[in-house]
């Protein structure tokens, strides 16, 4: 009698093991599924770019998001928020991507150095410019588009989330960017 109930624990646990184990395999393949998409968006996007590459875009993934970094140089002048026409060219490739895959959020995120800018009636300090610099992007893409705005979210993060620590001048270059993270 023993033995019996211990057969039917171990079947009950066999059992168990056995719906878990078909639970992980469900999702291993979402998990596939996923990078297989992520890594795709990823594709469409670097060949979108691909005329930016070395001008200061980055493509790259990252936690199963696409994030398209652009550095200042290709963006804005120092302490502006009016972004140049080189800058405009390739946000206006990203925005024809955008367009055709309507299932892609976005978060635009504006980055600064630590060097405060001077305060004025427009803006008080980087976290401004950075807020200021994302919502510019935010109507390029846009502009002549059916974007849907729903999908989209502005952010500013000024100074606090460095790339590079220090106040070189080259970390201080690096963390002057706008990050374009798409899920």
């Amino acid at each position: 009698r023993d033995l019996n109930e211990k057969e039917q624990v171990l079947d009950r646990m066999s059992a168990d093991l056995d719906r878990r184990n078909k639970r992980l395999l469900e999702l291993e393949n979402i998990l596939h599924r996923q990078d297989s998409v992520v890594n795709a968006l990823h594709n469409t996007i670097a060949s979108a770019l691909r005329g930016f590459e070395g001008q200061g875009l980055t493509v790259y993934e990252k936690n199963g998001k696409v994030y398209v970094s652009l550095e200042e140089q290709l963006l804005f002048q120092t302490g502006s928020t009016v972004v140049d026409d080189n800058g405009v060219r390739a946000l206006r490739d990203l925005a024809r991507v955008l367009e055709t895959n309507r299932d892609i959020n976005v978060m635009i995120e504006g980055h600064t150095d630590d060097v405060p800018v001077i305060p004025g009636a427009r803006m008080r300090d980087n976290w401004d410019l950075s807020v200021l610099r994302a919502t510019s992007i935010v109507r390029i893409l846009l502009d002549g588009t059916s974007i849907d705005p729903q999908r989209l979210i502005v952010a500013g993060r000024g100074e606090y989330m460095p790339v590079e620590a220090g106040s070189t001048p080259e970390a201080r270059r690096k963390n002057r960017r706008t990050e374009i993270i798409l899920t």
